[in-house]
């Protein structure tokens, strides 16, 4: 299985499985079949962007459970590792290098 590696000076690296990386780079309206850099001008959008991401998976989580239950069917079951679990080290690493104001890279 293919990893990405998100590097800083700032921080240590971030490896995530490709289905994760892939999903949180095209949040981020990255490609993600290609090296990559945000800079830190950009960090402040890339975190608004996968937090309305984790937002947005939360609110139709909770609507599908309200529905089954609505029916009396069984609440449906969801990857036991959210969203927001998945990005939270991102978003850390984000802050933390848009505080020190250097970039963020993969794929290099």
């Amino acid at each position: 299985m293919s990893l990405y590696r998100f590097k800083s000076r700032e921080t240590a690296d971030l490896v995530m499985l490709e289905p994760q990386g892939r999903r949180v780079l095209e949040i981020l309206g990255k490609d993600p079949d290609q090296p990559g850099i945000i800079v830190p001008d950009q960090m402040p959008g890339a975190i608004a962007a996968l937090r309305a991401a984790v937002a947005e998976e939360e609110a139709h989580q909770r609507q599908q459970r309200e529905e089954a239950e609505a029916r009396g069917e069984p609440s449906p079951q969801f990857d036991p590792v959210s969203l927001r679990l998945r990005t939270t080290p991102f978003i850390d690493m984000l802050e933390r290098c848009a505080k020190a104001r250097v970039e963020v890279v993969w794929g290099v």
